[in-house]
This record gives C-alpha cells, structure tokens and sequence, in this order.
C-alpha cells in the first residue's frame, strides 16, 4: 500500500510539471528600452489615454515608454514623433525618432523627411508611390495616371500634404513570440478624406494612415496602411484625430525563447519526481 501511495504521489507530481509545461499561453514581446532620437530629439509629443479620450502629458522616457503599451484590440495612448510637422519654420530636413529593442533586436522608427518623398521608390518617387497608392485603396485607382490624378496629387503637396503625413503616432510595437511578425500601431483619422484634399463622407470613410519609415535588421523601409479599425478614442483637444487605428507589420526574426517561471518550475519539479522515484528503488531493494 505504501508503495502504491508513492507511486500516485509521482504519477499527480508529474501530471502537475507536464501541465506546467503544457499550458504556456502564446506571449508577445513588446518595445523595450524606449528612447527618442534623431536630428530634431525634442520634436515629439507623449500621449495618454483614459479609455475615451488621448491627451498629451509631459515629454519623458517614462511617458515614451508607458503610452507603448497598446494593441490592435485596445490601442491606448501614442508618441508622435515630428509633432510641429505642420506648424510655421518647421525644419523638413530634420527627423524624430523612437528607438529600442524588440525580441533582442535594435528596431528605429522615424518620422519622414522632405528627402523621403522625393527619393526614387517603386519606380517613381516615394511620394507619387504613396498618394497613388492612397488612390487606390480608396476607390479612385482610375484617376492614377490621369491628369485628374495629378492635379490631386499636385494640390496634396502645395497644400502641405507631405508634412501632414511625416509625422506618425506610434501607439504599439508588439512582436508574437511564434511567428516573429513585429505588428506597429499607427493613430491617426478614421476617416482622413480631408487629410487628402477629398470630400470627407461619413458612410464611406477614406482611409490613410501616416508613415513611419523603420530600420530593423539591416532594412530600411517605409510602413503605411490603407485601412483602419476604430480606436474607440479620439485626441482631447480635438475630438477627432487617433480616432483610427492603422496596423502595419514587419516580418521580424524569431526571438530568443527564455522559459517562464512556471515552465522552470514544471522542469524542476518532474525532476524531482525522478530523484525521489530513484531513492524509493533504493529503499525497497
């Protein structure tokens, strides 16, 4: 009877540290180290929220670093890097960045500058690739190419679109532990019809998002999205801006795994079922 009394003590203790094992929900890691930089590092605003509304907070890489904690589910507050983009004597050649570490890896996000739009992309410019892309997204592919086409296009840019559009809201930079994909939250219009010089309709809202131009692992690229999911906020000030939520994402490289506490815990106690199932044999040779 002692016996058998042990050997359900092993069989329960084991059960218990393969459970342990088994049972590890799927974990996401998130930007760490959060720090500003760039050529214009002060040129940048923190945003918190309170479920219904964001609002700015002072500038401090505790503030950087608390806002970032959102998803596409429940995005939260954000930091806008370039925030005076659109003011009077803003200096186009400069850029804000958020810089840290996700999975173990060095990732840059920055704000654009008047050189991005400008440079060669896709076989135009990045900012002719953009609006026609915004075009087309959006229901209007027919006028790119047309003159139709490039009057909006021109009127976007004298109208100060490039500006508008260099200075993302980054709410999130998440990264899922199984596949490697980083996912970034951009806040911006839900419906941004007037941010593109187009009339503005409720029932079918135009959507654009802000770029964010990334360094990770040795790439240099641009992160835009045509399509929003509703933040369920909106700016105090406002009312209106951070209303959308644009994800984008970045095929990141699989982090280092680290076990949880509770998987060395499991670990720890199958291996002291085995010590113990080895002192009994012992005892009853």
């Amino acid at each position: 009877m002692k016996i058998t009394f042990q050997k359900l003590v092993i069989g329960a203790s084991m059960a218990i540290g393969v459970s342990a094992i088994a049972t590890i929900p799927a974990q996401a890691g998130t930007l760490t180290g959060a720090t500003i930089g760039g050529t214009a590092a002060s040129d940048y605003l923190v945003y918190d929220s309170n479920g219904t509304n964001t609002f700015a907070v002072p500038n401090s890489q505790i503030n950087v670093q608390k806002v970032l904690d959102g998803s596409a589910v429940n995005p939260t507050g954000n930091v806008e890097l370039a925030a005076s983009s659109e003011k009077a004597g803003f200096n186009f050649s400069k850029n804000t960045t958020l810089q840290g570490q996700i999975g173990g890896k060095d990732i840059t996000l920055s704000s654009l500058t008047a050189s991005d739009w400008t440079s060669s992309y896709q076989g135009t410019t990045f900012g002719q690739y953009w609006f026609n892309q915004a075009l087309t997204f959006n229901g209007f592919g027919s006028s790119v190419g047309t003159s139709i086409g490039q009057g909006l296009f021109a009127s976007f840019v004298n109208q100060g679109g490039f500006q508008r559009f260099s200075d993302p809201n980054v709410s999130y930079v998440n990264q899922n532990d199984s596949t490697g994909l980083i996912s970034i939250g951009l806040a911006g219009h839900y419906n941004a019809a007037s941010l593109l010089g187009l009339q503005p309709n409720p029932l079918n809202p135009l959507q654009a998002s802000e770029i964010v131009k990334y360094t990770y692992n040795g790439v240099t690229d641009y992160l835009f999205s045509f399509k929003a999911t509703k933040s369920g906020l909106t700016e105090l000030s406002d009312g209106i801006s951070h209303s959308g939520n644009y994800e984008v994402s970045i095929k990141g490289v699989l982090p280092t795994a680290v076990p949880e506490p509770s998987v060395v815990l499991g670990l720890i106690g199958v291996a002291g079922v085995f010590v113990t199932q080895r002192k009994l044999k012992k005892a009853s040779t």
